[in-house]
């Protein structure tokens, strides 16, 4: 599980949209970015699509998930595939 307390860019506020994790100051939840993504869309298109003007908050995300699954990945497993 990922931890996005620990991620700039997102929040999670008691009664905006039901305490979902989102972009900061806005309603976006985090999860219709990899929704997009998993659909075929790019970030750039993502980001026009939902008029999203801050770029660093997506790399910030997207950044944030490829470091949580590295930390998740016992390294003993890495060096199985070497």
């Amino acid at each position: 599980m990922i931890d996005w307390s620990k991620c700039p860019g997102v929040e999670s506020v008691p009664g905006r949209v039901s305490g979902a994790w989102v972009f900061t100051d806005s309603r976006l939840p985090v999860s219709a970015l990899f929704e997009n993504l998993e659909a075929g869309a790019t970030v750039e298109e993502f980001m026009e699509w939902f008029q999203m003007e801050d770029e660093w908050k997506v790399r910030a995300v997207l950044q944030h998930v490829a470091d949580s699954l590295k930390a998740s990945v016992p390294v003993s497993s890495l060096e199985d595939t070497v």
